[in-house]
């Protein structure tokens, strides 16, 4: 590699985990994104200290990445580096009723492991196509259960460069929003504490609601999950289905016509598309309802 900044990577975390012009379509669940200028791997808190100085020397803007859930990147792609907390920061360790789990770790594969130790209280997530570290930023949620719930302790890094440990009170869980995305700290890891249960009880739970998410969510389209938040009293893919917009598309962005709160990729989609999507929706259902719909997927890039 030619470039200077590259190099820069390179010195922190090895060449094969530094590559540059990479497209995102490739990192996230929607499979749309241009190239971001640099997407660096990592794989320990002293290596996420030190590509955040190159960026802060460099003048570079960063994201932290997981699995790329609940993203949509511009089709121009993303004008800095991506640092990718995702392969490196895997291990989970279970004793008792606490389950230490790092940031990497998606939560269809953590909910294997505390079934297998017939722990009880994860079975919500155990559909969500995201990391643990996204989870807890997110204060993710399905069937009635949140991250909020089970959460003990969160280990982040924070904008000084700082590990610290918040309890679940000063996380400031709240509906998809937490301190951690309030002010951009990364997470690194999380305490869960389940409870013992019944092995069979527990997954047979898990394959109830695995069988919901199949009947009633467009698993076979990429995605990024809920588009839109739930607004207070309504339920948005109600809303959008009610406004006559189910199957609406802009390219190959469409409203799914399994179920309207999810905007999927029928195999050509751009981000233009899903924006321009989104933004009808929204028209449309403020227009008939008198509610605006807030989105739940987040945006990088230019727009």
């Amino acid at each position: 590699m030619t470039d200077r900044i590259s190099r820069r990577f390179c010195e922190i975390v090895g060449e094969n985990k530094v590559l540059e012009q990479e497209p995102m379509a490739r990192h996230t669940t929607f499979r749309i994104g241009g190239p971001a200028d640099y997407f660096v791997e990592l794989g320990s808190i002293e290596q996420i200290r030190a590509a955040i100085q190159v960026c802060r020397e460099e003048n570079l803007p960063w994201f932290v990445l997981g699995r790329g859930s609940n993203l949509l990147v511009s089709d121009k792609g993303y004008r800095g580096v991506i640092l990718s907390i995702y392969k490196d920061f895997q291990k989970t360790e279970i004793q008792g009723e606490t389950v230490t789990v790092q940031a990497g770790v998606l939560l269809t594969t953590l909910s294997g492991k505390v079934l297998d130790a017939s722990l009880t209280g994860l079975e919500f997530a155990s559909g969500i196509p995201g990391t643990i570290g996204g989870a807890v930023v997110m204060n993710a949620g399905a069937y009635g259960g949140e991250m909020k719930d089970i959460v003990r302790k969160v280990t982040v890094l924070d904008q000084d460069g700082e590990v610290r440990t918040l309890t679940c009170g000063e996380m400031q869980f709240g509906y998809r929003t937490s301190l951690a995305k309030k002010k951009g700290y990364i997470v690194l890891g999380a305490e869960l504490t389940l409870k013992q249960g019944e092995k069979e009880k527990i997954r047979e739970e898990m394959q109830t609601l695995k069988a919901k998410r199949i009947e009633k969510q467009p698993l076979e389209f990429p995605s990024a999950g809920s588009t839109f938040k739930r607004p207070e009293g309504y339920f948005a893919g109600k809303l959008i289905m009610d406004a006559g917009l189910r199957g609406a598309a802009v390219g190959g962005a469409q409203v799914s016509e399994k179920h309207c709160g999810f905007v999927v990729n029928t195999g050509n989609a751009t981000a233009a598309d899903v924006r321009e999507l989104m933004r009808r929706v929204q028209e449309k259902v403020e227009e008939q309802f008198g509610v605006h719909l807030e989105p739940e997927v987040r945006f990088l890039g230019e727009f």
